[in-house]
């Protein structure tokens, strides 16, 4: 691949394991449901060597602030959220302890469709017109 050649988000879902790509694809229908103006950032990645890493698909953000992402493994997706700390989580789907990031790790369509994980898309993309830290 040539040094920044971008990859449509829609030749990285044709690459995604078949098991996991529905899953993907409703994550990436549910950011672009809560949020139809952010813009759609695909990563310029090719599927890991290791099962244990994650593929980053795309990132999704509001006047250049990265609000959510979504990434695969073989038999899971993920979506993350970059200021993921300040969101509220009293279900406690958010996994990780970074600085900032957290994610919600989603085993179906199904998961991405819940009403929490679009209240959190919701609120993630409330706080991109906050100034972190506020």
């Amino acid at each position: 691949m040539a040094a920044g050649t971008e990859i449509p988000v829609s030749e990285h879902l044709s690459k995604i394991p078949a098991a996991v790509r529905p899953t993907v694809k409703a994550a990436r229908q549910l950011v672009k449901s809560v949020a139809p103006k952010a813009s759609e950032i695909s990563y310029r990645s090719e599927p890991p060597r290791s099962s244990r890493a994650m593929w980053k698909i795309a990132r999704y953000a509001i006047d250049r602030a990265n609000v959510v992402g979504i990434g695969t493994f073989p038999n899971h997706a993920t979506l993350w959220f970059y200021r993921g700390r300040e969101l509220d989580d009293p279900s406690g789907l958010l996994e990780g302890g970074g600085k900032d990031s957290r994610f919600v790790r989603l085993r179906s369509p199904a998961d991405a469709e819940r009403p929490v994980v679009k209240r959190m898309v919701r609120e993630a993309f409330r706080l991109a017109g906050t100034p972190s830290g506020s």
